[in-house]
């Protein structure tokens, strides 16, 4: 009779794809509070945790829609409400007395010049600690939303097109050419 070795049963949040342990753990042995950045549907979720032998402790959350209250009227997950998600973050971080942390994307590989790297240089602009490279970020121009006020202006030429690219927005009453001014007026509010 053949004899079979046991089936190893992995834990339980690994088997259900909530947790990468191995890297979790290098998180864990910076002994820094982390930085936790999740991207949903329709909006950005940061979270400031750290660990304890009970669980992990959220000390703070802020969410993109917070954008709304400041003057914001586009979507809050393109690359110009990432930036100004982390920069808000990063103010109310520095207000709990935390200067410093590390970034945990969990799953997501972050792309180079991508969301979760305009999430991060709103962090750090706003003055906390973070490991990074500086080619790693995307431009001003794209920071402030130059690239979608360009494609706006290019769409208008197609007949259509800019009605259904920006339905979402026209139904706001903003219209897509004004996203850099806007962007430049909810950074200061933010900023003051």
């Amino acid at each position: 009779m053949v004899q079979k070795k046991p089936k190893k049963v992995l834990y339980r949040r690994k088997r259900g794809n909530h947790t990468d342990y191995a890297k979790r753990l290098k998180l864990l042995i910076s002994g820094k509070p982390r930085v936790v950045v999740r991207f949903t549907n329709q909006r950005i979720i940061a979270q400031l945790a750290h660990f304890t032998v009970g669980g992990d402790k959220v000390d703070l959350t802020v969410d993109s829609s917070l954008l709304r209250k400041l003057g914001w009227s586009y979507s809050y997950k393109n690359i110009p409400a990432a930036y100004l998600t982390g920069l808000l973050f990063g103010k109310k971080v520095l207000e709990k007395k935390q200067s410093e942390a590390i970034l945990d994307t969990g799953f997501k590989t972050p792309l180079k010049q991508g969301k979760v790297f305009a999430f991060l240089k709103g962090v750090l602009d706003a003055g906390v600690e973070i490991p990074h490279k500086e080619e790693i970020f995307p431009s001003e121009e794209r920071l402030s939303g130059k690239h979608i006020q360009d494609y706006a202006q290019s769409c208008k030429n197609k007949a259509g097109l800019y009605e259904t690219r920006f339905a979402q927005y026209l139904k706001n009453k903003s219209l897509p050419e004004d996203i850099t001014k806007q962007f430049t007026k909810v950074k200061q509010n933010i900023i003051k």
